[in-house]
């Protein structure tokens, strides 16, 4: 397969079964575009917005959700399913944000809930080890190349915590590459030409991060082999590891230029550094192997996140197994979590990831990605704005340029003040992306070609009165 808005050449598509509840949400979106702009208020999420920020710092506890970036009014949610969303006001969205990845089967499944109800039974966090541990931690591994040990946390913060930590541990090594506009938690070692909500907002490096927690970290564009070939020769013997998002998700969907990987893979070998994939956003959504599979690249450290919870908050690194048997208690790195492997969200992820299993799933993923993509881009261009983008499977993403995007400083060209005015207006639609042109977007196997149809509608009709 090859990212892009291309068909990439796949026989007959399978058809994903829907469940009643997905059937009926179908039915909902059937009304029109004109009937629904009609109902759309936002008062119930206005009084509760202005509630909260007598509560909360920015009203919000992460900044994203508060839509600086693309103004008006934050939404507040109320209920999901499948692919849709219901806002406190009434008002139904097609969800292209899915909890910010993990919603990859759809949200609230029947067989998902269902199961967490039985585990909720036994209880819901026993600080202690308990069997499904074993089960996911099994599947994980037989998912994913590089990893032959993993260990359980509950963030992909933690995740990159940890396997920053162990990377260092495992090379007696300090100095840490990543890539600009790559975001890999709030850890203060990453927040260096950080993606995400930093990008989002504009800010500069955090206020709060002490000179000494970054000053290992170094810098290279995305896609950049050069800067980080001059990286390694300027701190030889002195660099022990390279994260990125092999996949950039929170600069926007940035795909790596064909050879990008391997020559990463190539240089970290050749100077005895660790090669880690953060897959927490690209993990199990690009393949069931994550972007490692798709592009043939097995790297020495994987972190996980969002889709391997099924929706619950959760978080993994693994490894090659002489690298994770540093962790403690088999070796000396230190790193612990008392509601790590917690019962709940290891029965999510053993059932979202048995689903994901199923023949067909990322073929699926695929077909309604590119349509969505392509419809999108086609009706941009001939309304007359400048748009390009692209996807991989159930992951995409768009911007206000002509491109092509490589990197963050690509993807900072973009018309942000034109996406946000296009963002609102999808809103009124009844679609929901991500509230910033720094984030990628996601589809589901809930998603049906109506739900496709009705975004690409709402699509031309607000890019006409851009």
């Amino acid at each position: 397969m090859a990212a892009g808005v291309a068909g990439v050449g796949l026989p007959s598509w399978p058809s994903i079964p829907r469940s009643r509840s997905s059937c009926c949400c179908a039915v909902k979106m059937a009304l029109s575009l004109d009937e629904k702009k009609k109902t759309y208020t936002l008062t119930k999420s206005q009084e509760a917005f202005n509630a909260a920020k007598e509560l909360m710092p920015g009203g919000v506890n992460s900044p994203v959700r508060a839509f600086k970036s693309v103004g008006g009014q934050p939404i507040v949610m109320d209920s999901v399913k499948g692919s849709h969303m219901w806002d406190i006001d009434g008002n139904e969205y097609i969800d292209y944000v899915g909890s910010w990845g993990p919603a990859i089967i759809g949200h609230a499944d029947d067989e998902v809930l269902a199961a967490l109800g039985e585990t909720m039974e036994k209880g819901t966090s026993f600080g202690a080890p308990c069997l499904l541990e074993n089960v996911l931690a099994e599947m994980v591994i037989s998912a994913v190349p590089s990893i032959e040990m993993v260990r359980f946390v509950n963030s992909g913060t933690e995740a990159c915590m940890g396997v920053i930590r162990l990377a260092r541990a495992f090379t007696g090594r300090e100095k840490v590459i990543k890539f600009e506009g790559c975001y890999h938690g709030h850890a203060d070692p990453f927040l260096v030409k950080a993606g995400s909500g930093v990008a989002t907002l504009g800010l500069p490096d955090s206020p709060g991060v002490p000179r000494g927690a970054t000053f290992e970290t170094l810098t290279a564009p995305f896609n950049d082999i050069s800067a980080v070939k001059n990286l390694f020769e300027s701190n030889k013997g002195e660099i022990a590891a390279v994260i990125l998002e092999p996949v950039v998700g929170n600069s926007g969907f940035i795909a790596p230029k064909p050879g990008f990987l391997d020559e990463l893979r190539k240089i970290t070998k050749d100077n005895d550094a660790l090669l880690v994939f953060d897959e927490v956003m690209t993990g199990f959504r690009l393949a069931y192997g994550g972007a490692q599979e798709y592009f043939g690249i097995t790297p020495d450290l994987t972190t996980l996140g969002k889709i391997i919870g099924g929706g619950l908050p959760v978080g993994a690194y693994g490894g090659r197994r002489d690298i994770m048997e540093m962790v403690a208690p088999a070796g000396p790195m230190y790193q612990a979590g008392t509601l790590s492997g917690n019962p709940l969200a290891m029965t999510a992820g053993i059932h979202t990831l048995k689903r994901l299993k199923e023949p067909g799933s990322y073929e699926y993923l695929n077909k309604i990605t590119s349509e969505l993509v392509e419809g999108i881009l086609d009706a941009g261009k001939k309304a007359g704005h400048g748009i390009c983008g692209g996807y991989i499977s159930g992951m995409f993403g768009f911007f206000f340029t002509e491109g092509p995007v490589y990197n963050f400083e690509d993807a900072k060209k973009s018309d942000t003040a034109k996406f946000a005015r296009f963002y609102r207006g999808m809103l009124e639609e009844g679609v929901y992306f991500a509230p910033s042109q720094f984030e990628a977007g996601f589809t589901s196997l809930a998603h049906s070609s109506v739900d496709i149809q009705q975004t690409v509608e709402a699509a031309e009709k607000v890019f006409r009165q851009l």
